[in-house]
């Protein structure tokens, strides 16, 4: 497992709210509901994101849009046009199977994430991403599919709709840290590295194994020096301060399952106890794992 792809192991869609709007113009939305992430993408025709602050962003059609939450936001057939009756929104509740001459179609789908691995994404994004114009390119099955699941009332209908959500993030979000003169997060550039790239693998694969930098520096073929010199280069921190992290968002999606233990969370994280896991949890996220759970 990648660090990237380890991320979407606990961003999955599911149940997540996903509907398909479509709107005659004039149209004006107001989403209210403060997801962690909201994707929008038109289906058919253009819009405008209008954000908190005011900026506006121009979707285009099949353009796909992702914005962070959790302030409210607008989207809209004319930015120049004075908003009066918006209508507000929680993630698209308003489902219609035809479409008009001039009739504008959007898909909405929210994540809500703030405890745990989501929070390592959200904190790479900036506030509102427009997807690179190669997301596009041979998508318009795909996107067709995703409208006519969507405006239909069929066995599994969410189970499909979810992950076809996770694809649609997970390739926007991939195209967004690839784009030429783009700016991803270190981790991310680091995975191409031949020696770091190795080493964040061989940690995201066995996250509770009982890490030293000489055994990464093992598995990456190179000396405990040169990992650590370079791990600390591309990434922005050491290798095991950087595995402590990840434990402890690991460790807080664990904390939130029902019958969830302390103990239990801090084997599964690679704790012998849980009074050494507590403490690391606490130096790490600023409250006690018990508490948090």
């Amino acid at each position: 497992m990648d660090a990237f792809g380890d991320l979407f192991r606990g961003v999955r869609a599911d149940g997540a709210l996903f509907g398909r709007t479509v709107l005659t113009s004039p149209w004006a939305l107001r989403f209210v509901d403060g997801a962690s992430l909201t994707m929008c993408t038109m289906i058919n025709g253009s819009g405008w994101l209008i954000s908190a602050d005011g900026e506006r962003t121009h979707i285009p059609p099949r353009g796909t849009v992702i914005v962070r939450g959790p302030a409210p936001f607008e989207i809209v057939d004319d930015p120049t046009r004075v908003i009066d009756d918006a209508l507000d929104i929680r993630c698209a509740t308003t489902c219609s199977s035809t479409l008009g001459d001039g009739d504008s179609a959007m898909v909405v789908g929210a994540y809500t994430f703030e405890r745990g691995v989501g929070r390592r994404l959200l904190a790479a994004l900036p506030p509102v991403i427009v997807a690179p114009e190669e997301c596009n390119e041979g998508d318009d099955a795909v996107l067709r599919f995703i409208a006519e699941e969507a405006a239909a009332d069929r066995p599994g209908q969410q189970v499909v709709l979810d992950r076809l959500l996770d694809w649609l993030l997970v390739c926007t979000l991939r195209a967004w840290f690839d784009r030429p003169g783009g700016d991803p997060p270190a981790w991310y550039q680091a995975q191409g590295d031949p020696v770091v790239g190795q080493a964040l693998r061989a940690l995201h694969s066995d996250p509770a194994r009982t890490w030293t930098v000489a055994s990464l520096a093992s598995e990456a073929g190179v000396s405990r020096a040169a990992l650590a010199k370079r791990f600390t280069a591309l990434v922005g921190e050491p290798p095991l301060t950087y595995l402590t992290g990840w434990r402890m968002d690991l460790a807080a999606d664990l904390l939130a399952e029902p019958g969830s233990t302390v103990a239990a969370v801090a084997r599964r994280v690679g704790y012998a106890d849980g009074f050494a896991f507590s403490a690391a949890f606490k130096r790490v996220r600023g409250i006690a794992p018990s508490a948090l759970r």
